[in-house]
């Protein structure tokens, strides 16, 4: 069974401009261009070295803004350099960072990162302020106020993102969690959590099962929904995305793209859904919007610098039509 292009289904019941409020890490992004990732005791020369505003809740606001969201940051950097950097980044992209934290202890995070020439890549992250982030109840609240939606991850304390999605509840802002980096997810999240966005090795471990197919996609996302959420969807890199609702599970092929470095993929894919998501647009159409960002990002080097805007995602290719998975 096949499903028409996003473009022949669904309109937009929500206002033009979203809210999307973020909690999430910030961290400046040491980038090595490297033509294959070192060996153990290996030295391999770079081709060349950058300096790019990251981190998975920077990139998850980035990605909102540039679909077309109003977005309320919150997080914590070091009182130094890249500090002022990434605020001076989110400044540009029009994004509201006054619930950025500034730590006089600790410094700003920072994220290694290898991309060889095939586009993959290999990051170890020092969490510096972001592991010393706290809930400013406050703050929170101003930004969950009228909110659309609610975007985490997990580059910041969990008890931290269980409190802002508690809050997000009680303040009727839907939940949307990318369970990255992995770590147990307890019982009382699970329950708070409206829509889950996971990867295949992030899946694999949280439902106890391979997956490989999308069909394996589909029966771990079963297995998650059990869990809580009201949606799942499953990414699978190239391959595409499977989502997981009430009526059943899609999966949505992928784009073929000449990927040149993957790093912001999954925070543009995370971005684009959950603002589609605020637009009233159905799971389908949001997941395309995802698959169609993530396809445009992967194309150009660079964390930040490779998010796409809503106007260049609209005008990309349209993805093949989905199909459902018995």
């Amino acid at each position: 069974m096949t499903a028409p292009h996003p473009s022949a289904t669904g309109t937009e019941s929500r206002p033009a401009l979203p809210r999307i409020a973020v909690v999430g890490s910030l961290n400046m992004d040491i980038v090595l261009r490297v033509p294959r990732a070192p060996g153990g005791g290996e030295t391999v020369m770079a081709e060349s070295l950058h300096h790019i505003p990251g981190g998975k809740g920077g990139n998850q606001a980035v990605a909102c803004a540039r679909q077309g969201a109003r977005v309320h940051l919150l997080g914590r950097v070091g009182d130094d350099a890249h500090g002022a950097a990434l605020r001076a980044a989110l400044d540009a992209d029009g994004i509201d960072h006054a619930g950025v934290q500034t730590d006089t202890e600790a410094p700003t995070g920072v994220a290694c990162i290898t991309v060889e020439s095939t586009g993959e890549n290999r990051i170890v992250v020092v969490g510096g302020a972001n592991a010393r982030f706290a809930i400013d109840a406050d703050a929170l609240d101003t930004a969950l106020r009228g909110a659309d939606g609610l975007l985490l991850q997990f580059e910041v304390p969990l008890p931290q993102v269980q409190a802002a999605a508690a809050r997000a509840r009680q303040a009727g802002c839907p939940v949307v969690l990318n369970p990255s980096p992995m770590q147990p997810i307890p019982d009382t999240l699970w329950r708070l959590v409206d829509t889950l966005v996971a990867n295949e090795v992030e899946a694999a471990l949280f439902a106890d099962c391979e997956v490989r197919t999308p069909e394996d996609a589909a029966h771990a996302a079963r297995l998650l929904r059990a869990l809580g959420p009201e949606r799942v969807v499953v990414t699978l890199g190239a391959a595409g995305a499977v989502a997981c609702d009430g009526s059943g599970c899609r999966h949505h092929p992928g784009l073929r793209v000449q990927a040149v470095d993957t790093t912001a993929a999954g925070d543009t894919f995370l971005g684009a859904l959950t603002v589609a998501l605020a637009r009233g647009e159905s799971l389908d159409l949001a997941v395309q919007t995802g698959v169609r960002a993530a396809a445009l990002c992967v194309t150009r080097p660079g964390a930040q610098p490779s998010i796409p805007t809503r106007a260049e995602t609209a005008a990309s290719p349209l993805p093949p039509d989905w199909s459902r998975i018995a």
